[in-house]
């Protein structure tokens, strides 16, 4: 760890902002030391009020003006003498960007510009902190238990995250070329005393206060991460005097939220009943499903949250109950979609209502939106459908099988519905009960580590709360429901032993006890399928070693091993998807029940199947095996290598191909076609 950093004269931008003016009045409380001069244009979200516990100290000062002034910048860093700057000036609502990105670009990325050319001509300053958003990650995939981390692609999906990510690319860059100084922070949702109302927290709280209705974007199932504002102030302290040149930190928790559930909270602080106050309106152009950060970085310097959700909002209520009137009027932010005031026509375009008088007072919503999206369940006066012969409501939309599931159900013509609940929350998987109303659960949400499973060795806790804990929730829940729940494990929790021998063609039966405990991944693996027995709901699939027709999937068993330098040979059962997840809609459809050894009959080896794709794919492949010896030495985890006895999946599908003519007919007779024909055009 780099030493402590020790500032001595600090430019803040848009310190009379939110967040901003948390760490500045943290800093001149703390460091009465530092010399801290402001710089804020005081545009609508800011506020002086916001710096009042510190414009009386000695060693604050505040100016006027503009970033996008090169002139004013470079006066303040020579006259001022400043080594340090904190820049969180930013335009940062995202409804604003649709409507007006120019604005963003402007502010968020030519102003930053203005800055670092500055910092380059003066040559004067040692740390420049540039404050960016988890935005700049694009949409986390729902069912990832670990958050981005700061080496994460940026693929920004609004124009504020976009300028934004431009942003931190010219920050990069003059640190690159220039030697400056950088230190780039990412940073998840925002909340406290001091918000500007057109956010969504202190925005549902002045309308809860009012007893007005609560507009949620879309359905409400957008799940966002929330920090107290000080907690927020404190990580830019430590950041301040312990990041590292060069680095990016994350400043994230783990502790994620719906924003319907963020509404529902709300609601019961002021004794409202949400099914009466929360109304669902017209999402937004593109609204990211979930943002979700590793924040393991920051915490190495020493640095966690402290405020509890509860607390926070207890003391940001509190906080807008005693001060009202902070913001004036702002009754055109606590409208559902605040930019459809700032461009003609827009209101019409969208067909949404004016809103700023009666429809969100006393009068509930009436619009087109609100009639197809009212709050779950659904109000009882609504006639319900008839319930479909077969729907199936299938967890794990991002991932591999999930994905796959989704496409059969389309090409089968079979109704079906992605769980948007995390599997480890109970009440968000009872929501999704209630509004898909499914004849079916399909569970193949589950982790195995990012590559592989050497990652759950260092990530045990997120590995529980998925595989275990969030495993088992489901699998109640739809015990409560009478629902049969198809759950997608793994045969991984086995291997060899002299009952088992290596080439005998002795499997391991459904009734075989786990003896592999090599891995973090099988344990969780093989708990979980123990304590599923008690469940009578529940058909366990044990898949192993899964392979697809998709040569190009990185998560496919074939392109793992022929991307490899070197690989074991041994004989292993595997699952090929496109014969076999076909039949785990079968078994569905037939209540089958109980564990089931989900493999092709027989073993290959790894040599088998490299062949085979030397003889069908590309005949110039070549590899290279070692032992199982060599290969623990560049492993973490032990891996698993068994064959598992298909014959009670072979005597309910007697159609089932042995694993060898399996991977002939689904995998690469069709890819050799396609290979065929790739080279002949």
């Amino acid at each position: 760890m780099a030493n402590k950093y020790t500032p001595k004269n600090i430019l803040i931008t848009g310190a009379a902002g939110f967040i901003a003016s948390h760490v500045c009045n943290r800093l001149i409380r703390n460091y009465p030391d530092y010399k801290i001069v402001v710089l804020d244009k005081l545009d609508y979200c800011s506020s002086l009020k916001n710096l009042d516990p510190s414009r009386s100290s000695p060693n604050f000062k505040f100016i006027k003006g503009d970033i996008a002034s090169a002139d004013l910048v470079h006066f303040i860093l020579q006259t001022e003498f400043i080594d340090t700057i904190m820049h969180f000036a930013a335009q940062t609502h995202v409804d604003n960007s649709f409507g007006n990105s120019f604005e963003f670009t402007k502010n968020n990325i030519y102003g930053t510009h203005v800055l670092l050319e500055a910092c380059k001509v003066t040559g004067q300053i040692k740390r420049f902190i540039h404050v960016s958003t988890d935005e700049v990650y694009g949409e986390t995939d729902e069912d990832a238990v670990v958050g981005n981390h700061e080496a994460s692609q940026l693929l920004p999906t609004n124009p504020y995250s976009a300028t934004k990510a431009g942003a931190e690319m010219l920050v990069m860059a003059y640190g690159r070329s220039y030697g400056l100084p950088v230190i780039t922070t990412r940073g998840n949702n925002v909340y406290g005393t001091n918000q500007f109302p057109e956010k969504l927290i202190p925005k549902f709280i002045l309308l809860a206060m009012n007893g007005k209705i609560l507009p949620i974007h879309g359905d409400g199932s957008n799940v966002r991460s929330y920090l107290y504002c000080e907690d927020v102030a404190e990580a830019f302290e430590v950041i301040l005097h312990k990041g590292e040149v060069g680095h990016v930190y994350n400043i994230g928790t783990k502790k994620e939220r719906r924003v319907f559930d963020v509404a529902r909270d709300i609601c019961r602080l002021f004794n409202l009943d949400p099914e009466s106050q929360i109304k669902f309106v017209e999402n937004r152009p593109f609204n990211d499903q979930r943002y979700f950060l590793d924040d393991q970085k920051l915490k190495s310097l020493g640095w966690y949250e402290r405020t509890t959700w509860e607390e926070g909002l207890k003391k940001t209520m509190e906080w807008y109950v005693s001060n009202p009137d902070w913001w004036g009027d702002v009754s055109g932010a606590l409208l559902p979609h605040p930019r459809m005031l700032m461009l003609p026509g827009i209101e019409r375009q969208f067909n949404a209502p004016d809103t700023s008088n009666s429809g969100l007072g006393s009068a509930p919503v009436t619009n087109k939106f609100n009639q197809s999206r009212m709050l779950v369940p659904s109000p009882k006066h609504n006639i319900p459908s008839q319930k479909p012969s077969l729907k199936f409501l299938i967890y794990g939309r991002t991932g591999w099988i999930g994905g796959l599931l989704g496409k059969l159900c389309e090409k089968q013509g079979i109704p079906f519905e992605y769980g948007k609940g995390r599997l480890e929350q109970r009440s968000q998987l009872l929501d999704d009960i209630q509004t898909v109303k499914p004849t079916h659960v399909f569970n193949a949400a589950g982790v195995t580590g990012r590559p592989n499973v050497d990652w759950c060795e260092t990530h045990k806790p997120e590995t529980i709360r998925t595989n275990v804990v969030g495993t088992l929730t489901l699998a109640d829940i739809c015990r409560e429901h009478d629902l049969l729940m198809i759950n997608y494990a793994t045969g991984c929790i086995f291997e060899y032993d002299a009952t088992h021998p290596l080439g005998t063609g002795v499997g391991f039966k459904e009734e075989d006890k786990p003896n592999f405990s090599g891995s973090f991944y099988s344990k969780t693996k093989a708990v979980v399928e123990e304590l599923l027995r008690e469940f009578d709901n529940v058909c366990t699939l044990r898949v192993r070693m899964p392979i697809s027709s998709d040569l190009s999937n990185p998560r496919n068993f074939i392109t793992k091993i022929t991307r490899y330098n070197k690989v074991v040979d041994i004989s292993n059962s595997m699952t090929i998807l496109d014969e076999l997840l076909p039949v785990s809609i079968e078994m569905a459809k037939r209540n089958l029940r109980g564990i089931w050894n989900f493999t092709n009959p027989g073993v290959v080896s790894h040599n088998e199947i490299l062949q085979m794709y030397k003889d069908y794919i590309d005949p110039n492949f070549n590899w290279v095996n070692f032992s199982l010896q060599e290969q623990a030495k560049v492993i973490v985890a032990p891996r698993s290598n068994n064959e598992l006895d298909a014959s009670k999946l072979k005597n309910e599908f007697p159609e089932l191909l042995s694993i060898k003519d399996s991977l002939i007919k689904y995998v690469f007779e069709p890819n050799r076609k396609t290979f065929a024909w790739e080279l002949s055009n």
